[in-house]
């Protein structure tokens, strides 16, 4: 998939509405539309990467902006000191429903070992 047909940059260019919930020149946060707990947010570049098979070497970046800002984002939102979890899916097997690298940042609620709240 290229990145003019992928939904993910087309919210990050604005031409799919979605409630920002964090931006910076690297990074795109917003919350998820089929949300596993009460908070869940995605975590995106704004580069287009296919999976974390794609990672080049100048995504070290990038992946460290991801992980810093969800850090931030989970204290903004209260959900920090109880915990929460990060979850990156890669391929069919693990997952990956988009073919953009996101980030999924869950929690407000106490988490099974397969995500979902107990």
């Amino acid at each position: 998939m290229s990145s003019k047909d992928c939904i993910f940059c087309k919210i990050i260019k604005g031409e799919i509405k979605t409630d920002p919930i964090f931006e910076n020149e690297n990074i795109f946060a917003f919350r998820d539309i089929r949300p596993l707990a009460p908070v869940h947010i995605l975590i995106i570049p704004k580069k287009h990467i296919a999976s974390m098979n794609e990672l080049g070497e100048k995504d070290k970046l990038v992946l460290g902006d991801m992980l810093f800002c969800a850090g931030e984002i989970a204290k903004n939102l209260g959900i920090a000191e109880k915990g929460y979890k990060l979850l990156i899916r890669t391929g069919l097997n693990g997952g990956q429903e988009v073919p953009h690298i996101h980030l999924h940042l869950i929690g407000g609620a106490r988490l099974s070992e397969g995500i979902h709240p107990v």
